[in-house]
């Protein structure tokens, strides 16, 4: 019994010294020393970041801006004379062709000067004619010296100063000719009338307008254009570029030619002014409508694009972050070519480079990046969809520069 019990105590001592050994070795302080160690041996954190890659296609330089539909020929009818309506032709919002007849004055008066002025014309011209007879004599008998020659010379000057007052008299008829067509109104151009105020029996002057009539087909499309754009404008203008007019309600653009660009710059808004006519048979712009415009300037042939978000305004101009094969990111300065939707075409980066658009502000120059998981990545880092993991919104549009790098 006396040895068994030795044994237990030697066990239990052995036990107890070699759990104080642990114990003691546990909670030994961990120096300066080794955890710059430890720091050294780790590096820096690789950023979350999101890939997509660079591609290579043609961009359409386009401008689009609000514009207004304005008609090409608008004519406001007023009569000439004062005097009565006593016809009206035409209903309100009637479309009418060249020459139609609108309305009708009150001529009864215009058509007794025309008869009146005719009549003397008559009388005029018969008194031309026996003084024509008159004068054939006297140069007969002056040459058979029975009368003087004086006599035939005074029946010239009668001849002569008749002939003047039939002049006088045709120019009378034409005058009232003139003032009678003055009772008829006409339309001048095509188009559609607006609204008639004017009834039979309406005395009527020539500060009073009658009608407008407004041309529809064609029809133009007035819209201001940046300065900037003034040049690509003008070589647009020259082979009478496509514009596209987008109308509220319609679901299909609308297709004109650029037609007119104005010759001065508004200085105070720097914009030109620009118009394109379009066919418009189904009257699908009204005058004094507001339509959404888009005109193709240019076109950038096989340049780089990349999503707007991977561009950072710095000081010192546009850059991104590009990422090798190693997941290396190095920091390249680029030139913005044009800005449209959500995507960028620039210059300093060549088609097939991986470009970070998401977690740029973690990443830093010649560190490591690591994919986020959330957006899978095909061959070469994009996306597996084949997208650039952009959604829809996130970048600026064409009007809009990419946001700046964040702190």
């Amino acid at each position: 019994m006396k040895k068994s019990a030795a044994f237990a105590l030697a066990g239990v001592l052995i036990v107890a010294v070699a759990g104080g050994w642990w114990r003691m070795s546990g909670d030994r302080p961990v120096t300066k020393d080794t955890k710059d160690a430890k720091a050294a041996n780790a590096g820096p954190p690789a950023a979350l970041v999101t890939l997509a890659t660079a591609e290579k296609q043609d961009v359409p330089v386009t401008v689009q801006v609000n514009g207004s539909v304005v008609s090409l020929n608008s004519v406001d009818l007023r009569p000439q004379v004062t005097n009565t309506v006593s016809a009206v032709h035409v209903k309100e919002g009637q479309f009418v062709k060249a020459g139609q007849l609108l309305f009708t004055l009150d001529d009864r008066n215009d058509q007794a000067n025309l008869a009146r002025a005719r009549a003397q014309q008559q009388k005029d011209e018969a008194t031309m004619a026996d003084l024509e007879r008159q004068y054939k004599r006297s140069q007969d008998l002056v040459a058979q010296n029975f009368i003087a020659k004086s006599a035939a010379d005074a029946t010239l000057s009668q001849l002569q100063a008749q002939r003047a007052a039939v002049a006088a008299d045709r120019a009378a008829v034409q005058s009232a000719q003139v003032a009678l067509g003055y009772a008829t109104l006409r339309a001048p151009i095509a188009g559609r009338i607006g609204a008639v105020n004017i009834y039979p029996g309406t005395l009527v002057q020539p500060t009073l307008s009658l009608v407008t009539i407004t041309q529809l087909d064609p029809i133009a499309v007035s819209f201001p254009v940046p300065e900037g754009n003034l040049q690509d404008l003008l070589a647009a203008a020259r082979t009478r570029a496509k514009v596209e007019a987008l109308v509220t309600g319609r679901r299909e653009p609308l297709f004109g030619t650029l037609d007119f660009v104005d010759n001065t710059v508004d200085p105070q808004i720097g914009t030109v002014r620009a118009k394109a006519v379009f066919a418009n048979a189904d009257q699908s712009l009204w005058p004094g409508q507001f339509v959404n415009t888009r005109i193709t300037v240019r076109m950038l042939d096989g340049v780089t694009v990349v999503p707007a978000a991977a561009l950072m305004m710095l000081s010192d101009g546009a850059t991104l972050y590009v990422v090798d094969a190693e997941r290396n990111a190095a920091r390249r300065q680029v030139k913005v070519l044009h800005t449209f939707g959500t995507k960028v075409a620039v210059s300093g980066v060549t088609p097939g480079e991986q470009v970070v658009i998401e977690g740029s502000q973690n990443v830093r120059p010649g560190g490591k990046v690591r994919i986020d998981v959330k957006a899978p990545a095909g061959p070469g880092g994009a996306p597996a969809n084949g997208t650039t993991g952009v959604t829809p919104g996130s970048a600026a549009s064409s009007d809009v520069q990419p946001a700046r790098e964040r702190a």
